[in-house]
């Protein structure tokens, strides 16, 4: 194991991001501690202590902020979280994602 975690950034395009922020909060919040806010349409998933994701509601889509102890974790979790968004985006999925390796300075 890495150090240094691994961290991706993502936008998900879509119609709708606040809508599917609440339902993913809701929907993992059976399992982990997460947190809506509604003022900046943000959702915090905190899936481990070494692993999450943050979500915010920009105009366009999802921008998404996921953090991992390793790079091949990193992009199993981009398909978890790709796969359930598409699920509560179902009029509009399959959704376009662009995903980018951000460098730890």
């Amino acid at each position: 194991m890495s150090d240094t975690p691994a961290i991706a950034q993502g936008f998900a395009k879509c119609e709708k991001p606040e809508r599917y922020i609440q339902q993913l909060v809701k929907h993992w919040g059976h399992k982990h501690a997460t947190s809506y806010d509604e003022g900046d349409g943000m959702g915090t998933f905190p899936f481990s202590d070494l692993e999450s994701a943050v979500m915010l509601a920009r105009p366009g889509g999802i921008a998404i902020t996921l953090t991992t102890a390793e790079q091949d974790r990193n992009e199993h979790m981009r398909g978890v979280i790709e796969r359930h968004i598409d699920r509560f985006a179902f009029r509009e999925a399959p959704l376009e994602y662009e995903w980018k390796d951000i460098e730890e300075a």
